[in-house]
């Protein structure tokens, strides 16, 4: 997988995919992400991407001819799958979501920042466009770092057991069951003794009731839905 990511603060993604599980699927070849400065893609002298929005108001708009320009020159290259904007108004995000793009080949996505893009962009295109929550960010590039890495981390090969994206929280429209390692007691806080007994198939029928018990609690939508 090939994931190209669009921003006007480049230096803001150097910290996600420069530690831990998305710097080894990186550094194994199981996915490349490249970072495109808008900017070198700026109007005049001052590289200029962003302007006043037509009809007044506040808050600057981030202009159509860097973005296009950046866009078709990195399509010369390569056909995407999907083109993907971060905003707030996009689908909210989810595991499905998350499932569906990481049997994708190419991925390219657009960070917004300031107000917004122009709409032209959003119109004729942007094939996809997400949001993480009902939230405003001062940018797009936490949103796209987020969604990178729950992308990534379902990529085949890049967790060291690869059953273990499978049972993490929503994979089911259940929450994951609680957890615990050694040692089996401290402090007087004991460990569900059925987890100790190695009688596996009673083991995952107590995970999947605790899975049901937990979403009940916490999340009683994911079961209405």
């Amino acid at each position: 997988m090939r994931i190209d990511i669009i921003t006007a603060l480049p230096k803001l993604l150097e910290s996600p995919f420069g530690d831990s599980i998305l710097k080894r699927a990186i550094q194994r070849g199981l996915v490349e992400v490249h970072v495109h400065d808008l900017k070198d893609y700026g109007l005049g002298k001052h590289r200029q991407i962003d302007d006043y929005q037509f009809g007044g108001g506040a808050g600057m708009v981030m202009m159509i001819e860097p973005i296009f320009n950046c866009i078709e020159n990195l399509k010369k290259e390569r056909d995407y799958d999907e083109i993907i904007y971060m905003t707030p108004d996009g689908k909210r995000f989810d595991q499905r979501i998350a499932n569906h793009l990481s049997l994708k080949g190419n991925l390219m996505i657009l960070c917004g920042h300031y107000k917004g893009i122009d709409q032209r962009i959003r119109d004729q295109i942007i094939t996809m466009e997400i949001s993480i929550g009902d939230y405003v960010l001062s940018g797009g590039e936490l949103a796209a770092a987020v969604v990178s890495d729950s992308i990534i981390r379902l990529i085949p090969g890049v967790l060291n057991d690869e059953s273990s994206a499978l049972f993490d929280s929503f994979q089911d429209d259940l929450l994951a069951p609680p957890v615990y390692t050694r040692p089996a007691e401290f402090n007087g806080w004991k460990v569900p003794e059925i987890l100790t007994t190695g009688n596996f198939p009673k083991i995952d029928d107590w995970r999947h009731d605790q899975a049901i018990k937990r979403t009940e609690e916490r999340r009683p939508d994911l079961l209405e839905d």
